[in-house]
This record gives C-alpha cells, structure tokens and sequence, in this order.
C-alpha cells in the first residue's frame, strides 16, 4: 500500500515536494497523504519542511491570497471571518465513537462509520481548483516525552501561517522518527468562498474528531477555534491518548512564581472562560509558561508538565494597557501577529471593544464598511470588533516568556489552581486537605457564573469539571477516576482562587490585583514557609501573613475587616453548592467513582458540625 502511495504522491506534487515527503519513511503519513489528497483533489499541494523559506512563504501567501491584509506595523495582519463563522461550532462538531459507545454527559458523539460518510462526501473535491499544503508540527517540546508529532492538510494559507506562530515545527521530528512516529492527523478546508474571500457554505460546517483514526476533519470554517485542528480539537484526542497512556491532558496556564533568594515555583490553573485564566498566567512580575493547555507527567515521583504550544491564539476584548501591560506592549510592537475581526482604520491601525483611547468613528470590520452606530439586518447595533475577536502571536513576544518553555523535561509541578466565577461560596484562595480533597471538592466540583454581558443571563451556575467539559473524550466519571489515579503517592498541593466574590450589595470584595498576594501566598505554602488555619473546607491564610504580603506585593495596607468579610466560612452556600455537585453525579455521571460521594459527604459533615457550633457564616478569626 505504501508504494502505490508513494505514486500517487509522485504524480500529486512537484520534484521538491516529493522529495521532502519521501524523506520521511513512515508509509502511514504517506497512506494518509495519498488518501485525501486524491479525495479533496487540489490543483497543487506546498509540503512545507518547517524551513524559515517555507514558513515565511506561507505567510506571504496568506498576504497573496488575501486570507490577510498588512497593517500599519510592521508584520501585523487582519484576517476577517464570516460574521456566521466567529466561534465554535457545538452544533456541528462531533466525536465520532464505535456503535454503541456512549460518552455520557455533555459530550457529543456521532457514529464513526456515519460521520466518515459524511464528512468524506463533503470532502470530496473541495479543494478543485485550489492550492493546497501539508505542514508538520509538535505538540510539546521536540524530542521530548511531552512530543506528538502532527500533520495538518489544509487549502487555507491563514490556518497554516497562524499555525506556525502557534506551535513547534515538526518536520524534523517526522524525519527523525520515521516508521516509529505516533501522530495526530488533521484535514481542513474551508470550502467554497464567497466574493469576500469568506466561506460560503456555512450550512456544510462539519467539525468531526475521529478518536480511533486519531484524526480532525473540518471543512467549511475559517474561524480558528474550528479550522486550527491543533488546538482545543486536538485536545479530544490528546485525552484519549492520556487515558491509554497515565497522564493528564488540562485546559490549565503553566505559569512560574518567584519567591525568595530566585526561587521560582510553578503552578498550573484551571479556570472557565472569562474568569481570569490569562490575566492570572500573565500576573506582573511572574514568569509565563503557556496560557492555555498544558500536559503533565509523572517522572521520578514528581509531577512534570508543559506548554503544548508555543504561542497564543487571545481574546482580544478588554485587553488594555492597565490590566494587560505585557499583551500591549507586544500588540503595539512591531512583528508577527494575526489580528482577527478587530476594526481597522483607513490609516491601518487597529481597535477593538475595551482598548484604551477613544473609539474611531469609521473603518472595516468583519461586517465590512463600519460607522458608530451601524446596525445589522435586525436593527442590533454591530461593535467595533467582534466579542470572540482574536489575536495570534508566538509567545517570544512577551517579555515574561519563561525560557524554560522549551525545556524537554517540562518544569516541576508545585500545586495545582482551580477556579471559577463565583459571587458567593468559596473564599478568595484556599489549600485543600490533600490532593483527593482538591481534586473531589475543587477540581470536579468547578462551576463558574454566566455573565448578563456575554451569555445573556446573568448568574446561572454552568457544571464545567477542571474547566474540561467542552474538550473531553473519555466519560466524566473515568476523567476524575484517571486524576484521582494520577495523584497517589504524589506531594502536590491543590487551591482554589475566587476573584469573584462580592458582598450582599453586589459588590466585589477584591481588586484585580489582589490575585497577586493569593499566588504569593501559594508559593510560600508549598514551601512550608508560613501556617494556615484550617476550616471545614481547606486551609485559609491567616491574617499576618495576608497583611505583610499586601504590604510587599501591592503597597497597600489590609484591614481585618476585609479579611474577615472576604475569608468567613459561608456555611449555607457551601452546604448548597454540595447538593448541586452530588445531584448531578448521582443523576448525570453514572459512573462517577464511589470516593466523590464520600469525600462529598465528608466535607458537608465538617459543615454541619462548624455551623452546630458558630452559626451560618463563621469568622475567620474564630477558627484560627
């Protein structure tokens, strides 16, 4: 099969393109390639080698082809999506699973014989007339245990210049691996375009993952959360491969927190979308590994983890020179960057919803020709930018970059964060009991508060495990089983942070910047370095220590009436929050493992007993 490949392949691609195909020697690549090259039937297919000649040829391409347009600074682009394109698509995106698989809740599956069917036929042709390019990649350092080699096959040149910016180059590993290389497969296109160079069929929009052939299919998108198969689509398959192999694969930053005499620790965080996970990975004078998908190995009895990528695919909304000073600076400097349905200037400078300065009064934005106050088809004002409006930037941009984020070996593991939205329960930050604790009582347990402003209704609880629920591929019960597995025998803290919480009047009870003193205050407690009161739910921060590190970090005195407000045990809301959990794991995961529900019911005996004796909200002070 591999020589009839290898024509095909022959008859398919230019000399120079053949030739860096052939020197890999992995007959499956080469099936692969042979397979849906024929099927999607383009005009001409670029292999790229990962060279810095391919890699800017792709690039200019992307300019060619208009898939992106120069902007004022020098290496800035503007890529513009169907105003129907500008997120994932839940609807049509599937895990394609054997007959009578069944994931179980809140994951979305599709029979595999089925989804093949149909993707392959909408497949089928698509890129006629089009020019084509296989790229390779590495998800993790190369050469490493944190390696998965990656071949992408896509007809649009914006994924794969974006592509490039986001993860390591793989060439080389194919080469050097050869018949040994385990990879994921990855096959896009973005189907017939409209006279603005947007995609015309949205209606075919398919986003298959076919976890047995370990393969991403998209066709019909542009958006990069769809058509970026590398990213949160290969997630389901990194998780699946996790579960065969005993490590984990977390929607969670790396980031590395500077303590005394140059001591860095690092901590890794798993938070729902718009609960600060970037702005805490990019946390003033910390040190950042990656922002959003991390895996972690067990090696030698420590826990061991890294960036899977290389740079970053942001929300652009809100970022501002105040609250985002290291993502300003390098939006506002000169080299590579992908800007994604911002407004732009006729000058050819760039804005979007919560940049600082004031609002200009025209330009094009993915609606096209833009004013103040233009209004789509159902009389609803259109902004600026689009509210999912993105950036792409390789991380060496940033100047708190962590060198270490090459490192082969990961870095070592200090504690783990989980954290969410939440008005009213848990308190700012808190260390669970053990790594069992955290992960029953923080990690499975997570839930995060809509907002009126994104979602339309405000407050609404959203169940989301480890912030993982939209990526995984494994049921709910064996996913916490597997990190419960993964925890035995291993000295890792857990947390929890809340920067949400707020008084009976609505309001916040912290600052933005008040996260810095909880992760200050992490890093001293991994080291044993200060004593912690312990509460019916986990170990708090005592006073002192909370009062010398706002006075350090941020320059500020801290009151005890403010620890006392922000740190009381809400007994009534905590007692609430675990009937909602067991509710769901008793009624929706049947196969959670039997330890949640005792662990569960350990923590709501631990309550009941605190409340016997200090009431419904317990002070702080009571229990040190």
């Amino acid at each position: 099969m591999s020589e009839n490949a290898l024509h095909l392949l022959k008859t398919k691609l230019n000399e120079r393109s053949f030739e860096k195909i052939e020197r890999i020697k992995n007959a499956r690549l080469h099936e692969f390639l042979a397979e849906f090259i024929e099927l999607c039937n383009p005009s001409k297919v670029f292999v790229s080698s990962s060279s810095p000649e391919d890699t800017r040829f792709l690039r200019e391409e992307s300019i060619r082809r208009g898939e992106e347009k120069m902007l004022a600074l020098e290496g800035h682009t503007i890529h513009f999506d169907s105003p129907l394109d500008q997120g994932r698509d839940k609807k049509n995106t599937r895990i394609l699973v054997e007959r009578g698989e069944d994931l179980g809740y809140g994951i979305e599956t599709k029979d595999r014989d089925e989804g093949l069917n149909e993707v392959k036929s909408i497949l089928k042709d698509i890129k006629k007339g089009k020019d084509a390019f296989v790229l390779f990649f590495c998800l993790g350092p190369t050469n490493s245990e944190f390696s998965v080699p990656c071949v992408q096959f896509t007809d649009s040149a914006y994924v794969a210049h974006s592509e490039n910016l986001l993860y390591r180059h793989g060439y080389d590993e194919f080469v050097r691996q050869g018949e040994k290389a385990d990879f994921f497969k990855f096959v896009h296109s973005q189907g017939e375009l409209t006279e603005k160079g947007v995609c015309k069929n949205i209606d075919k929009r398919r986003v298959y993952i076919d976890l047995k052939g370990e393969t991403v299919y998209s066709a019909n998108t542009q958006y990069g959360g769809n058509s970026i198969g590398l990213k949160k689509l290969a997630m389901r398959l990194s998780i699946r491969k996790a579960d065969k192999e005993g490590w984990l694969l977390e929607h969670m930053f790396v980031m590395g927190v500077n303590g005394p005499k140059g001591r860095r620790t690092y901590i890794l965080g798993a938070f729902p979308s718009l609960c600060g996970k970037t702005s805490t990975a990019m946390l003033e004078g910390e040190a950042l590994i990656g922002d959003d998908i991390t895996k972690i190995r067990k090696k030698g009895g420590k826990v061991r983890a890294a960036n899977i990528e290389k740079g970053m695919f942001g929300i652009i909304q809100g970022v501002n020179s105040k609250d985002d000073p290291q993502i300003w600076k390098a939006l506002h400097t000169p080299g590579e960057i992908i800007f994604s349905n911002v407004l732009v200037t006729d000058e050819g400078k760039v804005h979007w919803i919560g940049k600082d300065g004031g609002l200009p009064a025209k330009g094009t934005n993915y609606s096209g020709e833009w004013w103040v106050g233009k209004k789509d088809l159902e009389e609803k004002e259109i902004l600026c930018s689009h509210p999912n409006a993105r950036f792409t930037l390789d991380l060496n941009m940033l100047e708190n970059l962590d060198p270490r984020i090459e490192d082969p070996n990961g870095v070592e593991v200090g504690a783990i964060v989980y954290g969410g939205r939440d008005s009213d329960t848990w308190v700012p930050v808190e260390q669970a009991f053990g790594w069992e604790h955290g992960i029953i009582t923080k990690g499975a347990s997570l839930e995060s508060e809509t907002t009126a402003a994104t979602l339309g209704k405000e407050g609404v609880r959203e169940f989301n495990p480890m912030s993982n629920l939209d990526f995984l591929s494994i049921p709910i019960g064996k996913y916490v089983q597997n990190n419960l597995e993964f925890g035995k025998g291993l000295d890792v803290p857990v947390f929890s942070v809340n920067y949400f919480l707020k008084d009976r009047e609505g309001k916040f009870l912290n600052q933005k910047t008040d996260k810095r003193v909880w992760y200050k205050w992490m890093e001293s407690r991994i080291h044993r370095e200060v004593d912690a009161i312990k509460t019916p739910t986990g170990f708090i921060p005592k006073y002192g220590d909370l009062q010398r590190l706002f006075n350090e970090v941020l320059g500020r005195d801290y009151s005890k009436e403010e620890y006392e407000e922000q740190f009381k045990i809400r007994v009534l809301e905590n007692l609430a929050k675990i009937d909602r959990i067991e509710v769901i794991y008793r009624t929706q995961i049947l196969d959670a493992p039997k330890r949640v529900f005792e662990v569960l019911d350990e923590q709501r005996k631990r309550l009941e007993q605190a409340r016997e004796k200090h009431g419904d909200y317990i002070s702080p002070f009571e229990l040190a």
